[in-house]
């Protein structure tokens, strides 16, 4: 695939780029993306949620009422779960969401992620920039002139740059990411990819064979 590549005004440079078909032409596999997106949103959960039981909950120990002649079902707890106030059953303990993909799948995943977007045609090429200091409306300009400013938008670096990425830092739909550190969710989330030019050479680092 053979793409154009924009300057920071929107506008069409001389220059093309070819997106290698092993990297952004590969066939989709669904389940892999399952699999990786499932495994990033499980990364992300604390898991730090608990519930009290009997064994933990204050209160009483005091038999509330006779066992027998009262014509109500049998009582010897405050702290059942019948009452308001009383522990829970089979609540929520502390635990770890997290679990292991191989790498191989995790790549395969990355792949189909981006040749979604490529056969979707969301992928932007743009050339190497920069900014002076963190500036959201300079950030605000590029996106506009690129017609993606307002829909969720991955721009994709070679190296971190804090400049650009402190700029996009307060948009809720823009987001940037090094080649290194992308993964499926974040591909698919995002309705456009911007790629700068000389993360090309990174792709082809990190996903070539």
């Amino acid at each position: 695939m053979e793409l154009t590549v924009y300057n920071i005004k929107g506008e069409k440079t001389a220059r093309k780029v070819t997106l290698k078909d092993e990297i952004f032409n590969v066939t989709p596999n669904d389940h892999a993306i399952y699999l990786d997106a499932k495994q990033y949103l499980a990364n992300q959960r604390q898991g730090t949620h608990d519930s009290l039981e009997k064994s933990t909950i204050s209160g009483s120990t005091k038999k509330l009422k006779k066992q027998k002649g009262t014509g109500g079902a049998r009582a010897g707890s405050i702290k059942s779960p019948l009452f308001r106030g009383g522990a829970r059953v089979f609540g929520p303990h502390p635990r770890d969401y997290s679990f292991k993909l191989n790498k191989k799948l995790k790549k395969l995943a990355r792949l189909s992620a981006l040749a979604y977007k490529a056969k979707e045609e969301r992928i932007v090429v743009l050339e190497d920039f920069t900014f002076e200091a963190p500036k959201t409306k300079q950030f605000i300009a590029v996106l506009s002139a690129l017609k993606v400013e307002g829909v969720r938008t991955l721009m994709v670096i070679p190296e971190t740059n804090n400049n650009v990425v402190l700029s996009a830092r307060n948009l809720p739909k823009a987001k940037v990411s090094r080649v290194s550190d992308l993964n499926t969710y974040e591909i698919l989330n995002a309705k456009n990819l911007v790629i700068l030019e000389s993360s090309l050479v990174e792709f082809e680092k990190a996903f070539g064979n």
